[in-house]
């Protein structure tokens, strides 16, 4: 559950309970998928918590906004101070954290001219849990760039999400691997994808994907590490003949895949660069000091 009757969430400037928040049926979120959205985490450590690349996160809210017409109604450091004050008010530390910016009522195709505002946070764990998911190659694309907003992290674009995983949930699955208009590798249905190929790792550039903060945690973290990472196009063989492969996500954190269709990673999880990487990104969320330092 993501939350109890005695939870509080943020909404267009005041704080209520869940149970009593109120959204119109005539917002153009609700008809259109115009949103938003950020998924974000707090982590406890020995200094009390700290929001994870919470400037990061809070910046791309807004430049999604700005690609889709919609404003942002708070500042960074204004989202920041309330994301705060939220972990304070529900008693979190280690939480997930979910702001929402949604349009006013609105039935024309036109933008918005107003706006409202939420976030919420509740405990939630990893979202795919142990290492070692099982993944298909989905039957539906990732949409083509040139139709949306591939940075943007919105609503509507969660449609793909949430009909591919459900694709590869009915066939015995936990999670879906997309490709793009030109059959070149994306991401899974809701992480970013690594590769790894002998000591090095290939990723998927930017482009076609949402180009995600941990992503970019993880591709900075490897390289500190002297780890060679490639961004690139990628086909299914090289994929299918990849040593090992991992998601990544705010979410999901660092997750290995042991099956993609009938292809066995040769590598275990245990052995591979991912599992390293996996680890030390855990210990860098639960630090007092998040800066990555090359060893």
């Amino acid at each position: 559950m993501y939350y109890t009757a005695d939870s509080q969430i943020f909404v267009d400037g005041k704080w209520v309970k869940p149970a009593e928040a109120t959204v119109s049926l005539f917002s153009q979120t609700m008809h259109y998928g115009m949103s938003i959205f950020e998924g974000i985490r707090s982590y406890a450590n020995p200094d009390g918590h700290t929001i994870f690349k919470a400037k990061e996160h809070y910046e791309r809210l807004h430049e999604g906004c700005e690609l889709l017409y919609m404003k942002v109604p708070y500042t960074v450091e204004e989202l920041i101070a309330i994301n705060e004050e939220l972990l304070e008010r529900n008693g979190l530390t280690n939480a997930y954290v979910r702001p929402l910016v949604y349009s006013g009522e609105h039935m024309s195709l036109n933008p918005s001219t107003t706006f409202g505002f939420m976030m919420a946070a509740w405990e939630w764990d990893k979202y795919h849990g142990n290492n070692g998911i099982r993944v298909m190659t989905s039957s539906f694309e990732r949409p083509n760039p040139k139709s949306i907003h591939m940075r943007a992290k919105a609503g509507g674009h969660y449609v793909n999400s949430v009909i591919s995983t459900r694709e590869a949930k009915l066939k015995g699955f936990d999670e879906a691997l997309l490709y793009d208009h030109d059959r070149y590798l994306a991401e899974a249905s809701s992480a970013n994808v690594f590769l790894q190929k002998g000591d090095m790792l290939v990723t998927p550039q930017v482009g076609n994907i949402l180009p995600g903060i941990t992503r970019a945690t993880i591709i900075e973290l490897a390289r500190s590490q002297g780890i060679e990472v490639i961004e690139t196009r990628l086909r299914e063989e090289d994929v299918k003949s990849a040593d090992s492969m991992f998601f990544v996500g705010t979410a999901a954190e660092v997750v290995g895949v042991s099956l993609l269709d009938e292809y066995e990673f040769p590598v275990k999880w245990e052995n591979s660069i991912g599992a390293k990487l996996g680890a030390a990104y855990s210990k860098l969320v639960r630090s007092s000091d998040q800066r990555i330092v090359a060893v």
